[in-house]
């Protein structure tokens, strides 16, 4: 764990973290914003074992279930940077 308190640790904290959250805000703009602008196509494709056409899935719960994970896994990647460059909380 790297000390928390020298500019080149700072900025080397920084920019991983930028990276995680445009890498993250990339994945919601895809799955909030892309994915409903191919609804009609995706609806051609129907999911075997629920009979839902696919478009119609990604409208309704697919994209809330990718946020929701999104969330955990963000969070997660984001403790990993912290405990990297000394920046974590403590768990008590």
């Amino acid at each position: 764990m790297a000390a928390p308190d020298n500019q080149a640790n700072t900025d080397a904290h920084w920019k991983k973290t930028s990276r995680l959250m445009w890498t993250h805000l990339g994945i919601w703009f895809f799955f909030g914003y892309i994915i409903h602008m191919f609804v009609v196509p995706l609806n051609k494709i129907v999911i075997p074992v629920l009979g839902f056409p696919l478009g119609f899935y990604m409208a309704a719960q697919g994209s809330l279930i990718v946020f929701v994970v999104m969330l955990f896994v963000f969070a997660r990647q984001q403790n990993r940077i912290d405990r990297e460059y000394g920046y974590a909380e403590e768990d008590e």
